[in-house]
């Protein structure tokens, strides 16, 4: 009956209207980058993260615990041509180790930019930054083994003269089984509005359905995970016309990516070593990433992540690497501090 209950919430989730899009076709895209290095190295995407980091909640709010309480990440990531990301979040327990609140803050800064007119001229600098402020809350249903979560999310962007504000909810429901040190997930992020738009015409936010699993092994230090995204939109994989092939007489064979590939694009693999350890090693692979930025001939390692933790008494440092091509790659660098 638990499992029944679980699934049926995953698929009233997997029904939402219309909303489903990857890709540049909505805004706020910033919200879709990893919250934190941990998930970062675990391929980009994680939902099945259980531990005192308060940044896991910010990818999925059944997640928040009472092991979080008084604990505080920061994390920060130099992305591409000098784009600065980051992330913080902090939970503090209300009592009864079962009512944890959350908050947490996601920021990115594009830089400055020159500005031109329509002749060319110069005319002044600008910049663009966006954020979202997030609270959440968790709590278990009765005395089962699953938990529910929400992040209520208030977010704001300005682009150069533009401005934009918007609210959105992501739901997590989580059922975590201690005897065989398993979780399974389900998140839906990001379902909300666009209370002002930049430019009149409202643009639909990064809505999107996930699913995960993870477990550690029996007689082995290792935590598996794999996590399904993008469910909200089967078809997700696209022609890449660099990739067609055309033969001596002109005739071109167009890349069609086929149902495997287009189901392994939803597919995101990690593992961590030594999980619960004082230092953890983790390693990921995100397929739809791998296939989009893969370039024929070359090995770019595009997809493959990885990083590792370590902790000195009440503080962790992570870090992460994420390889996108030959020409394009990401740090992320976090710590964790224990304030009790």
């Amino acid at each position: 009956m638990k499992l029944k209950l679980f699934f049926l919430v995953i698929l009233l989730g997997m029904t939402w209207p219309s909303l489903a899009q990857v890709g540049g076709q909505n805004t706020y895209q910033f919200l879709n980058l990893p919250v934190s290095p941990k998930i970062s190295a675990l391929g980009g995407k994680n939902i099945t993260s259980y531990s005192s980091d308060p940044a896991n909640a910010l990818a999925n709010p059944a997640l928040i615990n009472f092991e979080m309480h008084n604990q505080m990440s920061a994390n920060y990531m130099n992305y591409f041509a000098d784009v600065n990301y980051g992330t913080a979040s902090y939970a503090y327990e209300l009592g009864r180790r079962t009512q944890v609140i959350q908050a947490g803050v996601t920021f990115i800064d594009y830089g400055r930019f020159d500005g031109y007119d329509e002749s060319g001229n110069s005319t002044f600098g600008f910049g663009g930054q966006e954020a979202a402020l997030s609270v959440g809350y968790a709590r278990r249903i009765g005395k089962t083994d699953f938990y529910v979560g929400a992040n209520l999310k208030l977010i704001s962007s300005k682009l150069e003269q533009y401005t934009s504000f918007a609210g959105a909810l992501d739901l997590g429901v989580s059922y975590i089984y201690p005897e065989w040190d398993l979780i399974v997930s389900g998140v839906v992020r990001n379902a909300g509005t666009q209370f002002k738009a930049f430019d009149e015409v409202r643009e639909p936010l990064p809505f999107e359905v996930l699913i995960g699993i993870s477990q550690t092994l029996k007689n082995a230090p290792i935590r598996w995970h794999i996590t399904l995204e993008n469910l909200q939109e089967w078809d997700i994989a696209f022609r890449n016309t660099a990739r067609d092939v055309e033969d001596l007489s002109g005739n071109v064979t167009a890349d069609d990516p086929g149902f495997i590939n287009n189901t392994l694009r939803h597919a995101i693999l990690g593992a961590e070593l030594f999980p619960d350890g004082v230092f953890s090693i983790q390693v990921g692979y995100n397929f739809r990433r791998g296939e989009e930025l893969r370039i024929q001939d070359q090995r770019a390692f595009s997809g493959l992540t990885g990083g590792l933790s370590v902790r000195f008494n009440n503080f962790r440092f992570s870090y992460s690497y994420a390889q996108f091509n030959r020409a394009a790659s990401s740090s992320f660098f976090g710590l964790t501090i224990n304030l009790q």
